[in-house]
């Protein structure tokens, strides 16, 4: 996701996201705990894309 479109995002759909996302990196981690997955640098990309949800939803949630 883009920065513009997480700011388009309503503070339910913020948190939907966030849950999708830490379920992937969850998934990520037990793969390649398991075996190595193919491109580790999408464990990082996931931890990244939650911080991102994360801040906007406190960036909103501090506005109201």
């Amino acid at each position: 996701m883009t920065s513009k479109e997480i700011k388009d995002l309503s503070q339910d759909q913020l948190k939907e996201q966030i849950a999708q996302e830490r379920e992937r990196l969850l998934r990520l981690k037990f793969a390649h705990a398991i075996s190595p997955i193919e491109n580790p640098l999408r464990i990082r990309a996931s931890r990244k894309e939650v911080a991102r949800l994360l801040t906007e939803l406190s960036v909103k949630g501090n506005q109201q």
